[in-house]
């Protein structure tokens, strides 16, 4: 079935309070997803951030994000006012998020709502607990701790609580027992919020396609809870983390930091963990996007310590062996293979044999020194088209910086007159509705055919990114018409 979605993560939808949330203004999006025909709605990953803000380095690969809790919720089951709300700082942008605010705004106001919930009564939240146990416990007793290190890495905290001595974790939990429980709050109230939205999203004919990243953070309650998981000498450091080799686009290549599997223990425990993961994502998602699908074939190991990406190594994943006790253990899942980059020919086989649809981007399409798989006459239907992801530049930046023989390559393609340029960014809206995917998705920037003030993340740097927010109203009547009208002539 051909279908269309917008890409817009939740922290870029507009609303009080200084970042997107589940508020109304989330179930106006997808009023207006249906008014003009759109199926889809993607989003971002959902955990919980912190230092640089990314949703790829979460504290937790189970949380999710406390910001993303709708305040006038909480106002209208009685926990705050809005004058309470009102009085603190959550940054003075519509357009931009300021994280330093929110961060010092978000868990006082929670923590007011917490202690006048009386939650602990409620069987709703108890039931929750126990339903999610295997890692609401470690999630919250992590967060307490962190907290009370002063926001330090597990990886400085005293032996005795870092390496999980028993004894140390019942002092803890006994210790900090009421910030546990305002950790386990915060998370009973997104997961509600978020489950609410997302059969709304459902009842109007929209599916949601989440996005849960390969690795986990070093720092998450993840890596200090389950440390067995990955590659870690006796003392819980890493023996080699995740990265990217050098490549055009970086000399040093990219080094991550996130620490590896150890894909042996996985496989002796049946990949129990990642079928858990999957499983919860899938109570969170419609549809999930897998990030760098490629570290499945093949991983670059990059020794623990190095100041570059360019000592790493390819070693080899776990390959097809963990979708077969995935699919044997949940059945078939719409899953989505994030196949970008460069492919060796054991990725591409990779991705055919689980039979999950790849990622196709026009902004990688207009190489004039090579035709590649990104040319749109070389799409096959298994496969999603996007304009460009959120580590793009938006599709009109993009095509106003390339080079005189790519543009050219692109104009000849499109059929683009350079001296009668208008609404470039609805020429390759266009593209993408026109190929044989399945599935186009379109980021909702260019859609507005915004420029550089519309991009999300420039890969590798830290302090701009992750900020960008939709304004109110920015989706006009003339709009959400105008998606409708291509939408329906492409038969999407």
């Amino acid at each position: 079935m051909r279908a269309s979605g917008v890409l817009l993560p939740i922290s870029s939808l507009p609303g009080k309070y200084g970042i997107g949330t589940f508020s109304k203004d989330a179930y106006d999006f997808i009023d207006k997803l249906k008014a003009s025909g759109q199926k889809f709605w993607q989003i971002l990953p959902l955990g919980p951030t912190g230092y640089g803000d990314s949703p790829y380095q979460s504290f937790s690969t189970f949380a999710g994000n406390p910001y993303f809790i709708d305040l006038e919720a909480l106002i209208y089951e009685g926990y705050l006012t809005k004058e309470e709300c009102e009085n603190y700082d959550f940054g003075n942008s519509d357009r931009y998020i300021d994280y330093e605010k929110i961060y010092l705004s978000r868990f006082k106001i929670l923590r007011t709502a917490y202690e006048r919930s009386n939650i602990t009564n409620n069987s709703e939240f108890n039931e929750f607990i126990k339903e999610n146990s295997y890692w609401l416990e470690d999630y919250s007793l992590y967060m307490a701790v962190k907290n009370a290190y002063g926001g330090m890495s597990w990886s400085e905290w005293d032996d005795d609580i870092k390496l999980r001595e028993p004894s140390s974790v019942e002092k803890y939990n006994n210790q900090y027992a009421d910030e546990i429980s305002f950790y386990k709050f915060q998370q009973f109230m997104f997961i509600k919020q978020w489950l609410k939205l997302k059969a709304y999203a459902n009842q109007q004919g929209i599916k949601i396609i989440g996005d849960i990243p390969i690795y986990v953070a070093f720092d998450s309650a993840d890596a200090w809870a389950n440390p067995e998981l990955f590659q870690f000498d006796s003392n819980r450091r890493p023996i080699s983390v995740a990265g990217c080799p050098p490549d055009a686009f970086s000399a040093t290549g990219q080094l991550w930091g996130n620490p590896l599997y150890d894909w042996e223990y996985h496989k002796r425990t049946s990949y129990t963990w990642w079928i858990q993961r999957i499983a919860y994502s899938f109570k969170l998602y419609d549809v999930v996007r897998v990030d760098h699908f490629r570290g499945f074939d093949e991983y670059y190991s990059i020794p623990f310590g190095a100041t570059t990406a360019q000592t790493g190594q390819w070693r080899k994943g776990p390959g097809y062996d963990i979708f077969n006790a995935i699919k044997n253990a949940l059945g078939d899942l719409d899953i989505i293979a994030e196949d970008l980059g460069f492919l060796t020919e054991s990725v591409l086989e990779l991705v055919r044999r689980t039979g999950y649809p790849g990622m196709k981007v026009l902004e990688f399409a207009f190489d004039s020194r090579e035709a590649g798989d990104y040319m749109p006459h070389n799409y096959n239907r298994n496969s999603i088209v996007y304009t460009g992801t959120h580590d793009n530049e938006t599709i009109s930046e993009w095509y106003h910086k390339l080079n005189s023989e790519d543009k050219k390559l692109a104009n000849d393609y499109l059929d683009i007159d350079e001296d009668n340029i208008k609404d470039v960014h609805w020429k390759f809206i266009r593209l993408a509705f026109s190929t044989v995917s399945d599935l186009a998705v379109i980021p909702i920037q260019d859609y507005l055919g915004l420029g550089s003030e519309g991009r999300i993340n420039i890969p590798s740097t830290l302090g701009a990114n992750w900020k960008w927010r939709l304004l109110d109203n920015e989706i006009t009547t003339e709009l959400v018409d105008r998606i409708r009208k291509i939408t329906k002539l492409y038969g999407r």
